[in-house]
């Protein structure tokens, strides 16, 4: 048999196969987990803008317990829940698994990040891993590789798949409201254990070299910590190849003081190379009009609230948005009624 009849079957193979999965997705099932969406919506809104912080983590319980349920009918992989707007959905781009995020408010200082990875099984049944984030029990989260139980928790909003040494390396781009004050974005790879299966996030991907340095230093993950009013650039250009986000300063000369950093039009990156990230200090001599902004502190004005584009791929400029308006929401509802004349309200 030559190569390309064999190419030919392989690929048709596949295809068979993808197909019979999503006709064992049959009406009865599509049924139930359109329903058990429909109550997820409610209590995945709640998890965020419910007044009580009892009302929230209650909520956050049942959204969780409920979602495991729905997870549990059979091919739910090829489901896409997509009416669940606070949760963000990602498929692996060879589909082998797929990563949901989302996050919890404990109070108007600190939001929990939430997650879980489900793998896609031949049977339909499912192989669900929970995510557990810690990053508040860490000091130094960019110098650790973690497991499922101690994540550092993000909001992901692109999976890019790299192949080295016949291996494959997923790595995630998320959005973390990190303090009152100030953001993050992460950037790190997951793989996952040959012989266990389990999820690992971080490793020595990230060789890096900062302004004040003349070395590149080699790190587990990357992060990004930027003032909270601040609209940063950290994604994906596929047509170059290269991860791409702002160059940052401090506004007010405190290097110390991350909260005071904002971008200043340059742009850094990281192209895959040899296994690892290699960052590129400045990405463009002149900066094409697709990069450029209204304001360089700011960002362009705000866009249209849906925080997918045409292709279905999340923005993280709608996500940041779209968490400082729920910030902004939630504390409006905790502040007091003005009371009426005469003592009613």
């Amino acid at each position: 048999m030559d190569m390309k009849k064999l190419l030919f079957l392989l690929f048709l193979a596949v295809t068979c196969t993808t197909l019979n999965a999503q006709n064992k997705l049959n009406a009865v099932t599509l049924k139930q987990l359109r329903a058990r969406e429909d109550s997820l919506k409610v209590f995945a809104d709640s998890m965020i803008n419910a007044n009580a912080a009892g009302s929230r983590f209650m909520s956050d319980s049942n959204f969780v317990k409920g979602f495991v349920r729905a997870l549990k009918l059979p091919y739910s992989f090829d489901y896409p829940f997509d009416s669940l707007q606070s949760v963000s959905r990602l498929y692996a781009p060879d589909s082998s698994f797929r990563i949901f995020t989302w996050q919890l408010k404990k109070d108007e200082y600190f939001y929990y990040q939430k997650g879980a990875i489900q793998l896609r099984t031949a049977d339909g049944s499912l192989k669900l891993f929970a995510l557990f984030d810690a990053s508040m029990f860490t000091g130094k989260p960019e110098d650790s590789v973690r497991n499922r139980n101690n994540w550092i928790g993000a909001i992901y909003y692109k999976v890019i798949q790299k192949t080295w040494q016949g291996r494959n390396y997923y790595t995630l781009i998320g959005f973390d409201g990190f303090t009152v004050s100030s953001n993050r974005k992460w950037m790190e790879v997951l793989t996952f254990d040959e012989r266990t299966g389990e999820p690992r996030f971080g490793g020595p991907f990230f060789s890096v070299r900062h302004d004040t340095s003349k070395t590149q230093k080699v790190m587990n993950r990357f992060v990004i910590e930027y003032k909270k009013e601040a609209s940063t650039t950290f994604n994906y250009n596929g047509e170059m190849d290269m991860v791409i986000f702002d160059h940052l300063i401090s506004e007010s000369d405190e290097p110390h003081r991350p909260e005071t950093y904002v971008p200043d039009g340059d742009f850094e990156g990281f192209q895959w190379k040899d296994g690892k990230w290699m960052h590129v200090a400045k990405v463009f001599t002149e900066v094409p009009d697709e990069f450029k902004r209204v304001d360089p502190y700011l960002g362009n004005a705000p866009a249209e609230d849906a925080l997918r584009d045409k292709d279905g791929n999340i923005d993280e400029k709608k996500l940041e948005e779209r968490s400082r308006k729920n910030i902004e929401k939630a504390k409006e509802k905790e502040k007091p009624k003005p009371k009426k004349p005469g003592g009613g309200e």
